[in-house]
């Protein structure tokens, strides 16, 4: 029994680290308004703002606005109150679990456009003052970015702040000057115009997809697929047609993120997963030799090295640096913003989808059908090239 104390040890960290939590599986359909709320509900909770998320950007395409809002009031509820409150977060920085068992609340850009969406909601309901709220909380999870040179640069966030203040009789001049600053990309948004009752936000194109490099696949990096779709043009009764092009590109946004405090961690713990790695089977093939000689002193030390790496093979085996690769699958790429004056009343709008060449892709034309109220109030449409057609909004 003298021989082997380090074995029993080991067995032991075999115990430990090899401990497998239940697994929830859900029978996925791939039509997301089914697996949406079963996963809600059945699914890991760790992945209920993830799949949140999924379902109020499906909702907004389909004009379902009222789950929208629901999905997004409960995701931001518990997006607000996880900052370092998150036992599953603390838990994820240790060697032994892999991140994505901490509780998903997504990347800044992902983080950006829970609120980017519910601000339009909120300026749907008549609530330019808290949809302003929302754009300006979206700016401030983008500047939680460790990297500086990007932070807050959402064009379209601060043209919103300052068109929903110039409606609201305040100055909006500097959110304004302020998203010229930031207009590198594309071209200008044009100045306001406070007579502009029909608020068009419009988007298109795949969004960013996560994967994981590296040799432990700590890693985390982002594909930006190519959109088929490159501008917009929309038409509304006999109003002069609007070409309008992207504000913002979500695939820059995810791409020029910065670095983030689990990157370094994931980065430690690969190191940690080769260092021990490379003890363990150095101090197994030491003891092998040891553990074969003649010498009755040699073999107990080495079946002691060998106990021993046994015991840092373990812990290699065992220590999880993967990165977290759950993704917001169904934002789009671009984003983008016009505003037009109609009078009140019943109007057909349609918005046709452009290529690389600016030729319509008729498959993707859009057909809407908005009530503008008499009195003063705007008039929100969402239109998606992937939204359910035709709408009513």
């Amino acid at each position: 029994m003298k021989k082997f104390p380090l074995a029993g040890v080991a067995a032991g960290l075999v115990m430990l680290c090899g401990c497998v939590t239940e697994v929830h599986r859900i029978d996925l359909t791939g039509n997301i308004q089914i697996d949406a709320p079963k996963a809600i509900a059945e699914g890991p909770p760790r992945d209920k703002v993830l799949w949140q998320y999924r379902l109020a950007a499906a909702d907004l395409q389909s004009g379902n606005f009222a789950q929208s809002k629901q999905m997004l009031d409960d995701a931001l509820l518990t997006l607000g109150g996880i900052y370092g409150k998150d036992p599953s977060a603390k838990k994820s920085r240790s060697y032994f679990v892999s991140e994505n068992k901490k509780t998903f609340i997504g990347e800044p850009y992902e983080r950006v456009m829970a609120y980017f969406y519910r601000g339009i909601i909120y300026w749907m309901d008549g609530e330019p003052d808290n949809a302003r709220a929302c754009f300006r909380t979206g700016e401030l999870e983008d500047s939680s970015s460790e990297g500086e040179q990007y932070n807050a640069d959402y064009v379209l966030l601060d043209y919103l702040d300052g068109l929903a203040t110039t409606k609201l009789g305040g100055d909006g001049s500097d959110a304004y000057q302020r998203a010229l600053n930031e207009c590198k990309l594309f071209a200008k948004p044009l100045p306001y115009n406070t007579n502009a009752n029909v608020l068009f936000f419009v988007q298109w194109g795949p969004g960013p997809r996560k994967y994981a490099a590296g040799h432990y696949h700590e890693e985390l990096h982002f594909s930006v697929p190519e959109s088929p779709v490159r501008s917009a043009i929309i038409h509304a009764d006999n109003v002069e047609s609007i070409n309008i092009g992207p504000f913002d590109d979500l695939g820059f946004q995810a791409t020029t993120r910065g670095g983030r405090v689990m990157d370094f961690v994931l980065a430690n713990k690969a190191v940690f997963k080769t260092a021990t790695g490379v003890a363990g089977n150095t101090a197994i093939i030491a003891g092998t030799i040891a553990a074969s000689s003649r010498n009755q002193t040699s073999q107990e030390v080495g079946l002691g090295l060998i106990a021993a790496g046994i015991i840092s093979d373990v812990v290699s085996a065992n220590t999880r640096p993967e990165a977290d690769v759950r993704t917001w699958d169904n934002l789009p790429r671009y984003l983008s913003f016009a505003a037009l004056q109609l009078a009140p009343g019943q109007h057909v709008v349609t918005v046709e989808f452009n290529d690389q060449f600016g030729q319509p892709m008729p498959s993707l034309t859009k057909t809407i059908t908005i009530n503008v109220p008499a009195e003063k109030r705007d008039q929100v449409v969402f239109v998606s090239d992937t939204s359910l057609t035709p709408q009513t909004q």
